[in-house]
């Protein structure tokens, strides 16, 4: 792993090249764009392999990735084409350290790597779909580059608040993004999500300046573990950075109809007072439920916003959910273990963080 750290970019371009070339069969499954790809598979493999001892948060890690392959429409016979390859790549670029034994280590880490996936992906479609699709039933631009999307889909979609989908457009096939669920399940069925365009985002530009009512986009399944503990009435700590604040909205309302009068304290941070997007909806939120805090805290610096929550609390007998920029969920979480919550009362759905944090 320390081998390919300064030539990350060339063994992603070498993998690639090794797969297309001997399996153009597998060509097809990516998109036409492989600028948009990049290394987000070998990331995937790499992270994998680099905490293959962590076992709880790695196997989860795993599932999850086998289930949201179904959508790309990969087989249990596609994967020892991409672990060759990936062997392939990593010898070339590694010759001074890698040998017989190094070689039969990594095959036997992708072989337990790919099994976790593969029997994930079997028992998943037993139940569920691949996909689903959705009509877009509502377009709401709340900023020049946020925007609230809610679809329909064309079956029921069963989630759970606080999870998180991934999300394909029309005019970009095969490039997939995820995005938060900004609501618990509804009784319509219908589902909203938060999406800011970002600078180079293809799937996000399109979501707000392009989509409209009308439009059908593809849906891959729930996933995530971001979710309310229902067995204790510990008060929850929220801190939702710009568009973070929709999973932590989902997850209010999931405490509110649960009926529990538990307390909720949400930290609600952005760059500008232009940024607060959804303060008027968290603002209407505290006042139908008393035991909900909403505050919202402006600084052009992330961490800002993990560092505000010392002005508050005691939070030791709080659950912490943080959803956000990956730089306020590291300082995110170095603070909240600071003042005395313990990493597995910590909640969040970066999987790189999460397995630094434990």
């Amino acid at each position: 792993m320390a081998g390919i750290a300064d030539v990350a970019d060339q063994v992603t371009s070498y993998f690639y090249a090794l797969l297309f070339v001997r399996h153009p069969h597998l060509r097809p499954l990516f998109p036409a764009a492989m600028d948009a790809q990049r290394d987000r598979l070998l990331k995937a493999l790499l992270t994998a392999a680099e905490h293959i001892d962590n076992t709880p948060v790695l196997v989860d890690y795993l599932q999850n990735l086998g289930r949201g392959h179904r959508k790309y429409g990969t087989r249990p016979e596609h994967y020892p084409a991409v672990g060759e390859c990936l062997i392939g790549a990593l010898s070339k670029y590694t010759p001074g350290a890698w040998d017989a034994e190094t070689e039969a280590a990594w095959v036997r880490t992708y072989t337990k790597i790919s099994q976790v996936m593969i029997d994930a992906a079997a028992a998943d479609e037993l139940r569920a779909p691949a996909w689903w699709f959705a009509e877009i039933v509502s377009h709401d631009l709340r900023t020049r580059d946020v925007a609230v999307v809610t679809v329909r889909p064309d079956q029921p979609y069963p989630f759970v608040a606080g999870q998180y989908t991934s999300v394909e457009t029309p005019w970009w096939p095969r490039i997939w993004r995820h995005y938060s669920f900004a609501s618990a399940p509804r009784s319509d069925g219908l589902l909203s999500f938060h999406v800011k365009a970002l600078p180079a985002g293809w799937v996000s530009g399109a979501l707000v300046h392009r989509a409209r009512p009308g439009d059908i986009i593809r849906l891959g399944p729930p996933t995530g573990s971001m979710t309310v503990d229902h067995t204790t009435d510990r008060g929850l700590l929220c801190l939702g950075g710009g568009t973070g604040i929709a999973p932590i909205k989902a997850l209010v309302e999931d405490v509110a109809e649960h009926g529990a009068q538990r307390s909720v304290d949400v930290f609600y941070g952005a760059r500008t007072d232009h940024d607060l997007y959804d303060l008027d909806t968290m603002l209407r939120l505290q006042q139908s439920h008393p035991w909900l805090s909403v505050r919202a805290i402006v600084d052009r610096q992330p961490r800002r916003l993990p560092d505000a929550i010392r002005e508050y609390g005691p939070w030791h007998e709080y659950d912490a959910y943080l959803s956000g920029p990956p730089g306020m969920i590291r300082s995110g979480v170095d603070t909240l273990r600071s003042i005395g919550i313990p990493s597995e009362r910590i909640r969040h759905d970066s999987v790189e963080e999460l397995v630094l944090a434990q």
